[in-house]
């Protein structure tokens, strides 16, 4: 059996979310099915750490596939040209891009469709490609992963595809995320806060992350109680707009704000396992890893009450209203109390036993085989369908 796999995310040095999605999915069903040919198709030379066992191919195609043009040009015009060469039986494509001139099976996995809900967070280049190819992608695929039942129910109700069709496999956490003692805290708090407690927030800082009313909820939070907790911004400011520049200009407390940048994987655990608590309010969320990764890391979670992030939060977290600044602010008071930090990290410890990439990968897989079997079943009843 030979499945081809869009591996374009897979880039060392910047894994982001739906690269880690790739990275975690993809390693363990290649280690647990040795019998399988696995094409990784890349848009650039990639570093061996992504090529997990023999039974991968690495497949570099062109272009380097960043812009909306390059999208069309790499899944309509390259892919197919390499699937027919490689004589797949199947591809699969973890972020959301499928082709539509192929007539290989394809599966798609969406992680969220955001772009539906605030199309003014999307840069109208992006958003254009977004609205006239994700629908098609939609009826195109002969199955459909996403990560939530919210996710699921939002693309049964914006692209009327059959429930049927669609797979949830919840997101995992990487194993290096677990508690930190209290001298190693102390460590991570000099290197990053000069000593200071912190709240923590971490993603692409992006509108929809809700960066803008976060930190006016911080500085709510700090007129409301003189102390000396900072805020860590973890990411990178590629999405950084007008809004948000507004918003932290207007703090007083800006010099209690920290950015980051982008960190390791090693580096995030360290800032996450330190944190007086996690304040992760996005406005729309297919998943959340954030949340996971703290709770495993037995840090409190503030989160919002709205599409996943009460589904993979459950009652182990402090759930706020993302548009309301004060709703976010009561929060970050609410959680320096000890007891209610206490009951939230316990909490927390059990939801994250729920989540697991080898869960992840085994429903991915499963789908893959579904939509092979009823391929197969479809060209027994017609042997004039082409491959």
């Amino acid at each position: 059996m030979r499945i081809a796999v869009n591996t374009r995310l897979l880039l060392k040095g910047k894994l982001e979310g739906i690269g880690w999605v790739a990275y975690e999915t993809l390693r363990r069903m290649v280690m647990a099915h040795p019998e399988v040919e696995f094409y990784f198709i890349f848009d650039r030379q990639p570093d061996p750490m992504f090529l997990f066992a023999d039974n991968v191919k690495p497949v570099v195609l062109f272009p380097q596939a960043r812009h909306p043009f390059l999208f069309i040009w790499f899944f309509e015009l390259s892919i197919p040209h390499a699937l027919k060469k490689i004589d797949a039986d199947l591809f699969y494509s973890p972020d959301g891009y499928l082709s539509l001139r192929s007539k290989v099976p394809q599966v798609v996995e969406f992680h969220d469709l955001n772009f539906e809900h605030f199309p003014e967070d999307m840069p109208k280049i992006h958003l254009w490609h977004y609205k006239k190819f994700f629908p098609k992608f939609a009826r195109k695929a002969e199955r459909i992963v996403t990560v939530s039942e919210f996710s699921k129910q939002d693309i049964v109700k914006c692209y009327g595809v059959d429930p049927e069709k669609i797979d949830v496999a919840y997101n995992g956490v990487n194993e290096i995320f677990a508690p930190l003692t209290a001298e190693q805290q102390e460590q991570v708090r000099a290197k990053y806060s000069e000593g200071h407690p912190y709240f923590m927030f971490v993603g692409s800082l992006h509108p929809r992350k809700n960066l803008a009313r976060l930190f006016t909820a911080f500085d709510r939070f700090k007129s409301r109680n003189k102390n000396d907790v900072k805020l860590v911004i973890v990411g990178e400011k590629r999405w950084w707009t007008e809004p948000i520049q507004k918003a932290f200009s207007a703090m007083s407390c800006k010099d209690d704000v920290i950015f980051t940048g982008r960190l390791s994987a090693e580096d995030l655990h360290q800032v996450t396992a330190a944190a007086v608590a996690s304040v992760y309010v996005s406005y729309f969320e297919g998943f959340g890893i954030p949340i996971l990764e703290a709770f495993k890391c037995g840090t409190p979670v503030i989160t919002s009450n709205v599409t996943s992030m009460p589904e993979v939060a459950g009652d182990a977290a402090l759930l706020v209203d993302p548009f309301s600044e004060d709703d976010i602010a009561e929060a970050m008071a609410k959680v320096l109390d000890e007891n209610v930090r206490k009951e939230l990290i316990e909490k927390g410890r059990v939801r994250a036993l729920d989540f697991s990439w080898d869960h992840a990968a085994e429903t991915i897989w499963n789908s893959l085989i579904d939509a092979l079997h009823h391929c197969e079943e479809l060209r027994r009843s017609n042997p004039h369908i082409d491959k």
